[in-house]
């Protein structure tokens, strides 16, 4: 097979089109923030439920089994995504979470609640796959760093609309308590059934239509994109690649990883272990540090959750070009050493009792500017190191490893920590994550590599390449 669709998706200027690639697609990470800071600000609600009346070991359960749901999601359609396709599985990803959060909103008891959490979680897990995949593979390569950091990063624009919405929800002088949760997680599911109308003008990905055989239908979607963009022929003739039909195995994931790859592979485990471990000794002690050594209210966390959010966010949309334009390894040795010096200096003067809660809110914005592109840039790194036929499924493998350890490792050890009531037990918890950070840009210093501005195939090679 001989093609030059890749060369063809490459060469387009952004336009509407990308725009609604971005929106329809990108969404996903904006749910996860919604659904993850929903499920922490009606903790209250759902233990006094009428209902469920929760017990504050039911609630932390019914987090964990979502956790659960969404590396087992991952992995699960992650695969399926590789072998069916990109557009089925970002519609039916999308249509379980639709489905489960929905469900959710109509709990009569625990088991029932806790089943679509799980479920709800298996639908984001499996999103994260499949939509990484189609959004590399649809967005040129000189705008695709920008372009993914800014989407990862809207996850906190999700968890300021969760806080902001869970706060006007669930004021008695609106709507009862018992309505309020449920339409807390109807809000989820009203969000979902609009993108999935959107994703209706995504078409399946040419690349994967490319390594599948389904070399005209790869060149008419390459074609019905360019229309849409009103982009004209090409005035000389384009690289083209050759292509052997390739029926992915276990033990090409196993070989292309391990033997292939292998200095990728472990770059890709600790940037995401050391950004998941790093968030998680900021957002498992947030509210914890705010109320035991600040005094601030339970009811008034959520105000100070914003400029945290603001400062996630603004890091992705601010920094993304930088990561096109002076270069992937540059910018992630910036950014995560950056994130990790911050943190110490913020744990220095956490212990030192030299800030109140909102110059510590104002220190947490600064480091996680920083942090959140770092962050951000993991995905980035492992969505475009290996080969497109097991793009999806590489991706799931990375995400379920960060999530697993973020989950488990995470909140156990700052349990053990908060249980001290001392501060200084929690700054140490503090430089443990950041020295993680600065651990992850000296492996990006030493194992990363220049895949900006280039074509996915140029980064890794097709397993099916046939032009060497």
């Amino acid at each position: 097979m001989d093609t030059d669709v890749p060369a063809r998706l490459d060469r387009l200027r952004w336009g509407r089109f990308h725009t609604l690639v971005a929106v329809a697609l990108g969404i996903t990470w904006l749910l996860d923030g919604l659904e993850v800071t929903i499920t922490g600000a009606i903790a209250g609600a759902l233990k006094s439920s009428r209902v469920l009346h929760l017990t504050d070991a039911q609630v932390g359960l019914a987090g964990s089994l979502y956790l659960v749901g969404a590396v087992g999601g991952a992995l699960f359609f992650g695969w399926l995504t590789d072998r069916l396709g990109r557009k089925k599985l970002f519609t039916l990803t999308l249509g379980l979470y639709l489905a489960a959060t929905a469900a959710t909103a109509f709990s009569p008891n625990f088991g029932l609640f806790v089943v679509f959490r799980m479920l709800t979680g298996a639908g984001i897990g499996g999103e994260y796959a499949a939509i990484n995949s189609a959004i590399q593979e649809l967005i040129p390569a000189r705008y695709r760093g920008h372009t993914d950091l800014v989407i990862n990063g809207s996850f906190w624009l999700g968890a300021a609309l969760g806080a902001v919405g869970a706060v006007g929800l669930l004021d008695t002088g609106i709507v009862s308590p018992e309505i309020g949760w449920r339409l807390t997680f109807g809000l989820g599911a009203l969000l979902g059934l609009v993108i999935l109308v959107l994703r209706h003008w995504v078409p399946e990905s040419p690349r994967w239509l490319m390594l599948h055989g389904r070399i005209e239908e790869a060149e008419a979607v390459a074609t019905q994109i360019e229309r849409r963009l009103g982009a004209a022929p090409p005035d000389t003739p384009l690289p083209r690649l050759r292509l052997a039909p390739h029926a992915l195995t276990f033990a090409d994931v196993g070989r292309t990883l391990f033997r292939d790859y292998p200095r990728r592979t472990v770059l890709g485990l600790v940037l995401m272990a050391t950004q998941a471990f790093f968030y998680n000794a900021i957002f498992f002690t947030y509210a914890l540090v705010l109320g035991r050594f600040y005094g601030v209210a339970d009811a008034d966390v959520g105000l100070y959750l914003l400029p945290f959010a603001a400062g996630n966010f603004l890091g992705p949309l601010l920094l993304g070009r930088l990561f096109d334009t002076l270069g992937r390894r540059p910018m992630i040795v910036a950014t995560y050493a950056l994130s990790g010096l911050l943190l110490f200096a913020t744990a220095w003067l956490f212990v030192h009792g030299r800030l109140d809660a909102r110059l510590q809110t104002v220190a947490w914005s600064v480091v996680f500017f920083f942090a959140s592109a770092a962050a951000s840039a993991a995905y980035l790194t492992v969505s475009e190191s290996f080969p497109l036929e097991l793009r999806a499924l590489a991706i799931a493998l990375f995400y379920a490893f960060g999530t697993a350890l973020g989950g488990v490792v995470g909140p156990w050890l700052f349990g053990e920590l908060i249980g001290t009531g001392q501060r200084a037990s929690i700054g140490w918890g503090y430089a443990l994550g950041a020295g993680l950070m600065v651990v992850g840009a000296m492996a990006a210093g030493w194992l990363g590599i220049a895949a900006e501005r280039r074509p996915l195939e140029d980064v890794a090679a097709p397993l099916g390449r046939a032009d060497g």
